[in-house]
């Protein structure tokens, strides 16, 4: 082979060569370059978080204690069984109070409205509470309520149509427009009623007139036009003995996670089935439910179980075999449900029973007050990892409290009747107030207060 054929051979090689690698590198670079992250042009839109100026503080008392019936001739009018105690207090002093008349009740007072004026740039905390006691023939029991804010969505969990219930809903419409109010029954037979409520006055209707056949109903409350407020009165007959009473707050809506604190298991001369009853719904989708229950002071579970949920139909379950005692009932859910629990401490003449609702987590300053009742006490539930300190003061004035609440636990103290008070906390706690004794029942979950606005974020 002549030198000048063996350096073309030779370059030849060198560039297959080459190009080979060269090839392999872009293979390389290709692939590499597929699964690395590519630069990207991305414009965060502007923002900015708001707090909007608050509006006066608004609070809808309930009124007169409802009674279905005292007229053999007409079983569904309905008249004043009992006017009830109004405590009342806020971060400026006593918040105003105006009546709003009750069209269809007999003989009632005006069911009250509570108004904390803005004062600057900011909304004083305010707070109320109503409680009653009645000794009638077809009513016996002592019932308890706090002055809540009006919804345009809301549910009441709780009640029934069976024999010796008569359970009551009351509309109250604190607005100068009409409402329209849908009440959308959920249970065995679902129906559907549909109510105006007028501008600033009060509507009650007979739970059995739209939810007939439901022992154990779940009511959906949509309004139009303006928010209400709605409550479920219920009262219990059994032979011919009154066996308690109950006023009922709304649930806002449903929820994953939620934290009934308040229960109290009571000795039972029988069967204790009925003592203490969950009751569970899980619109529009099935449910899996884990429910623990742990006593006062304890890290420990008392109880625990579980209960699958169809969609749209309440389900009970029994809290039976509790020891006599103060407990906190956590619901977990995989899917958003709505829940009470009914308690009572007896089954005959002078007993009483009260549905508790979920007391919402608390991060803020909030103002709740305590109304005329026996031995009342505040309940705090400490959900986080962390151990949360409370500081309770009167709006009044008066030497601050401060409780220790251990994280996982629940913690009690004693506070006083008629007076009402301002708490801050360390960490996030739920909180209800409960009043006790032999025939007299009622647990009042504390709310965020009227007058707290949140930030918000806004983006031009």
């Amino acid at each position: 082979m002549s030198g000048t054929r063996a350096f073309r051979v030779a370059a030849t090689g060198a560039r297959v060569v080459t190009g080979v690698v060269v090839a392999a590198a872009c293979v390389l670079g290709v692939v590499t370059a597929v699964h690395a992250p590519w630069p990207v042009i991305r414009h965060d839109p502007a923002q900015v978080d708001v707090t909007p100026l608050p509006g006066d503080s608004v609070l809808v008392c309930n009124g007169d204690l409802r009674a279905l019936g005292r007229d053999a001739s007409n079983p569904l009018e309905m008249r004043s069984a009992g006017s009830p105690s109004l405590t009342v207090g806020g971060t400026s002093g006593d918040p105003a109070s105006e009546g709003l008349p009750a069209q269809d009740l007999e003989g009632a007072r005006e069911a009250q409205v509570l108004t904390g004026a803005v004062e600057g740039r900011s909304a004083p905390l305010i707070a109320g509470a109503e409680s009653v006691t009645v000794a009638a023939d077809d009513l016996a029991g002592f019932a308890a309520l706090p002055c809540g804010t009006p919804r345009l969505e809301s549910w009441l969990v709780g009640g029934s149509t069976g024999t010796g219930t008569e359970d009551v809903v009351v509309l109250t419409n604190a607005a100068e427009v009409p409402s329209t109010v849908t009440l959308t029954v959920y249970g065995n037979v679902r129906s559907t009623r549909t109510a105006v409520v007028p501008a600033r006055t009060q509507v009650s209707l007979p739970l059995s007139s739209f939810a007939a056949g439901n022992d154990a109903p779940v009511v959906e409350v949509s309004a139009a036009g303006a928010p209400v407020r709605a409550v479920l009165q219920s009262s219990l007959v059994r032979v011919l003995d009154p066996v308690g009473i109950d006023l009922q707050d709304v649930v806002a809506g449903p929820q994953q996670n939620l934290v009934l604190t308040g229960v109290e298991s009571f000795v039972s001369a029988g069967d204790d089935a009925e003592m203490a009853v969950l009751r569970l719904l899980s619109p529009g989708a099935d449910a899996r439910v884990d429910v623990r229950v742990r006593a006062e002071g304890s890290t420990s579970v008392a109880d625990e179980f579980t209960v699958p949920l169809e969609p749209d139909l309440p389900a009970q379950v029994s809290l039976s075999g509790l020891e006599p005692g103060r407990y906190t009932v956590e619901v977990e859910a995989d899917a958003p449900v709505v829940a009470a629990l009914r308690q009572q401490d007896g089954f005959g003449l002078d007993s009483d029973f009260a549905w508790v609702t979920p007391a919402p987590e608390l991060e803020a300053d909030v103002v709740f007050a305590v109304p005329t009742g026996p031995s009342p006490r505040l309940q705090l539930v400490n959900t986080s990892e962390e151990d949360a300190t409370v500081t309770l003061e009167s709006v009044d004035g008066g030497q601050p409290r401060e409780v220790v609440v251990d994280a996982g636990t629940t913690t009690g103290i004693d506070v006083s009747p008629r007076t009402t008070y301002r708490m801050r906390m360390t960490e996030p706690v739920h909180a209800a107030v409960t009043l006790t004794a032999p025939g007299a029942l009622a647990v009042l979950p504390v709310r965020a207060s009227a007058g707290v606005e949140e930030s918000l974020t806004v983006y031009p």
